[in-house]
């Protein structure tokens, strides 16, 4: 597939990513959707549902592999978002599969975006020197995980409110052997940034929901709280960590510290 790649980056793996990762990274979002408490299975797809959180990065449907569903079973699982008062939208990874792209353009489904995958094994993370004034480190009590999705909630567009599903996701990873992180300016005490790794399945855990307060950005915290959790994803016997970044400008943040394209995700969902 034509992609244009950001400089500093590669195709394959130059540092311990295995081949054929792609199915691991679909089957690895498959097996945390499962895990999850109020997740639905409707037809070749796992339905993935957060209560309390109504984003839709929170919720979203995932195929099985090789998945060719019929036009009822895509019917079925878009009646199920209705039900759950949530836009019809799927996240999956075209090549793991190949039909089922087509078979929701066919059904009025419209792609939201494209977006390379990128993984970092423990030979490949480039750690960056310290970022003046900033410390990492993890939640240690209910303040420090709320300030911490506060950062998240208002870099994502929100408000700034603690949001519980946010909370609660940030906590699984960091009791499930996981990571939850903070940026912290040591001037005051304040959470500037916040992330977290998700549980690992087989050795395997996604960075997600990195944030830096816009007070604090463009100062090299991103790139610090990304290794600093992949590092400690690292350290707690994960063997691959991997990704999806915004767009071109954080892809070479990540880049920066080691992480290459391995894949190619799609969004895609259905209007009201």
């Amino acid at each position: 597939m034509d992609r244009d790649i950001p400089e500093g980056t590669t195709e394959g793996d130059p540092a311990g990513i295995p081949e054929g990762i792609a199915d691991d990274l679909q089957d690895c979002v498959r097996t945390l959707a499962l895990r999850s408490p109020d997740h639905r299975r409707v037809g070749p797809f796992v339905l993935r549902y957060n209560p309390d959180w109504d984003i839709p990065p929170a919720n979203y449907a995932i195929p099985d592999a090789g998945a060719a569903p019929t036009k009822a079973e895509i019917d079925e699982l878009v009646a199920a978002f209705r039900e759950l008062e949530r836009v019809p939208r799927l996240e999956f990874q075209p090549a793991c599969a190949p039909e089922l792209e087509p078979a929701l353009l066919a059904a009025g489904f419209t792609v939201e975006r494209r977006a390379p995958l990128m993984a970092c094994a423990p030979g490949g993370l480039r750690e960056p020197g310290p970022v003046d004034g900033i410390a990492f480190g993890e939640p240690a009590d209910d303040a420090a995980y709320a300030a911490a999705a506060s950062v998240q909630n208002l870099a994502y567009g929100g408000t700034g409110e603690a949001n519980a599903g946010a909370i609660r996701w940030l906590r699984t990873a960091a009791a499930g052997g996981g990571v939850a992180g903070i940026a912290t300016d040591t001037a005051d005490g304040t959470t500037v940034g916040a992330g977290g790794c998700s549980v690992p399945v087989d050795g395997l855990s996604e960075l997600a929901g990195l944030a830096v307060a816009a007070s604090h950005r463009r100062r090299g915290i991103g790139g610090g709280l990304s290794a600093y959790l992949t590092a400690t994803a690292f350290a707690r016997g994960c063997r691959l960590v991997w990704l999806e970044p915004a767009d071109a400008s954080i892809e070479r943040i990540y880049a920066g510290i080691g992480y290459r394209r391995v894949s190619e995700k799609v969004d895609i969902s259905l209007a009201p």
